[in-house]
């Protein structure tokens, strides 16, 4: 079974077009975002928020 579906993998696509493009921006401070990692991080969550199947992110821990 997968683990990310359609709608996650079209938002992470979104996500690093963006990014390649140079419009994608981080969400409080607004820094273009120049990491691939982060622009699949930030595709993940607009597919979570728009009702996607995404598993949720891991606790962290030690803090």
């Amino acid at each position: 079974m997968p683990r990310y579906g359609k709608l996650a993998q079209k938002y992470v696509k979104s996500a690093l077009k963006r990014m390649k493009k140079g419009t994608l921006k981080s969400g409080r401070s607004g820094k273009i975002v120049r990491s691939r990692k982060q622009a699949i991080a930030i595709g993940l969550s607009e597919a979570r928020e728009k009702g996607g199947k995404v598993p949720r992110p891991p606790k962290r821990k030690g803090r």
